[in-house]
């Protein structure tokens, strides 16, 4: 399941070109829904192919990985679940964009939070390539109206080809990215 937003403008004039923000969304069978495990671990692994999947799905349906300059990610768990069950995504979802996307510095952000069908959930989103970069602090609404089940999680990417529409704020812009560092 997927969403893209296009906004041509946000109060002010026309832009030349729209910002694309979207999404994309699988929900998946919660292996240790139910039930406490050690270690999480183990389950890591199985999620990288969907990670780099969603990213390849997601990274087109915005024009492609040269085009996305931002990025986040997210998960709502199932009744059935913790809370620390969504950290399953951290590794195959964050590492998956970036591998994807190409030079992507910046932390992915992120944010979490149970729930049942057709949750929603706010993702953060945040230059791929510095944090600190004003103009892509936003976020997506997406949610899934059959997800998650009590035994689900919902792993969700988003992304965006530009920032706000009329960012006006001061602060580090893109043509100041010069530490490449992730933060300026």
């Amino acid at each position: 399941m997927h969403g893209v937003e296009e906004t041509w403008h946000d109060g002010g004039p026309r832009r030349a070109t729209p910002t694309l923000k979207g999404w994309i969304a699988a929900a998946v069978s919660n292996p240790y829904a139910g039930a406490f495990a050690d270690s999480l671990d183990p389950s890591i692994e199985a999620l990288k192919t969907l990670g780099v999947d969603l990213s390849r799905r997601l990274s087109a349906l915005l024009g492609g990985a040269a085009a996305v300059d931002a990025y986040g990610k997210g998960a709502i768990v199932g009744s059935a679940g913790e809370i620390e069950h969504s950290a399953l995504w951290h590794v195959p979802g964050g590492y998956a964009m970036r591998d994807v996307l190409g030079k992507a510095l910046a932390i992915v952000p992120s944010t979490v939070k149970m729930g049942g069908f057709g949750t929603t959930l706010d993702v953060p989103l945040h230059h791929k390539d510095a944090c600190y970069v004003r103009s892509h602090f936003d976020a997506i609404t997406m949610s899934m109206a059959d997800g998650p089940r009590p035994d689900e999680i919902v792993f969700v990417l988003a992304m965006a080809h530009g920032g706000r529409p009329h960012a006006r704020m001061g602060g580090l812009t893109v043509d100041q990215i010069a530490k490449w560092d992730g933060q300026r």
